[in-house]
């Protein structure tokens, strides 16, 4: 549990610290975009996945470890979209669709969808019951599960 702590803390501060040094626009390659955007995506997932182990009943519930995770997921669920820019479609190995370039408004007004709801969880997180946390754990997961409908190849 420590060694994934800190796999996570350290994942979290390399993508923040590559978004304050200018992220992935300033990149000069695409694939650079591209890993950026993957490694947002793995740390958003790793953590939905011990939220939704929670939720579900399948761990214990922990507040203190849930809130930690919901406030990660909202941090990270911003980063994504810079490495969507022009030329990204290609590069390297994705499973983003091209129809994310040809609809792009549509694609960002889903990935402002999942920042609202992952936002949302992580308030909630801090001062709701269980039940509204499950609730709004819910909303978080299907605002994500519309992008990937969409725009993530299987």
């Amino acid at each position: 549990m420590r060694k994934a702590t800190f796999l996570i803390s350290a994942i979290v501060s390399a993508v923040v610290s590559a978004t304050l040094a200018g992220g992935a626009s300033a990149q000069a390659k695409p694939a650079d975009a591209i890993e950026y955007r993957q490694g947002a995506y793995e740390v958003i997932g790793w953590n939905f996945g011990k939220m939704k182990a929670m939720v579900q009943g399948t761990a214990p519930y922990d507040k203190e470890a849930f809130i930690k995770r919901a406030d990660i997921v909202a941090l990270v669920a911003t980063l994504p979209l810079e490495g969507f820019g022009p030329g990204t479609d290609k590069g390297a190995p994705t499973k983003a669709k091209p129809e994310i370039w040809t609809k792009m408004d549509d694609f960002k007004a889903k990935m402002t969808k999942m920042n609202d709801e992952a936002a949302k969880l992580a308030s909630i997180a801090k001062t709701g019951s269980l039940d509204d946390i499950k609730k709004q754990f819910g909303a978080t997961g299907a605002s994500c599960k519309a992008c990937h409908d969409d725009y993530k190849a299987k």
